[in-house]
């Protein structure tokens, strides 16, 4: 079974940090790319921030400069470090990965596999 699991978030004040992280589990063959987005009370899910398989990164207008998305390869794990939190920050954050998985050579990509979402709450 294949699958991404978040861990990281919790409750922070206004101004603090929290780092995300997102491990895929599974007969992992490659990954491509890997993504974090968020979802807050009433809003819908936005992209936050993505990272590719050779290190390209790209971000939302309103963290950039705040967060910063890294990846390790060898371990299948994304990261999301995210400074100077602000209570508009406050949401559920998942992970998104675009991956290929692999049994008995048998290769099955999966274009959009997500996590089950961590909150973040950013008190201000």
């Amino acid at each position: 079974q294949v699958q991404l699991v978040e861990s990281g978030g919790g409750l922070v004040q206004d101004g603090g940090s929290l780092r995300l992280s997102c491990a895929a589990s599974g007969s992992i063959f490659s990954i491509n790319a890997m993504n974090w987005y968020r979802q807050a009370p009433g809003k819908e899910r936005e992209l936050v921030a993505g990272i590719t398989s050779d290190g390209s990164t790209n971000y939302a207008d309103s963290v950039e400069g705040r967060f910063t998305i890294s990846r390790d390869n060898a371990k299948n794990t994304v990261y999301l470090q995210m400074n100077s939190l602000k209570p508009e920050d406050t949401a559920v954050y998942y992970c998104n990965a675009d991956l290929t998985a692999s049994w008995i050579g048998i290769r099955v990509r999966y274009r959009e596999l997500w996590g089950q979402g961590t909150l973040v709450t950013v008190s201000s």
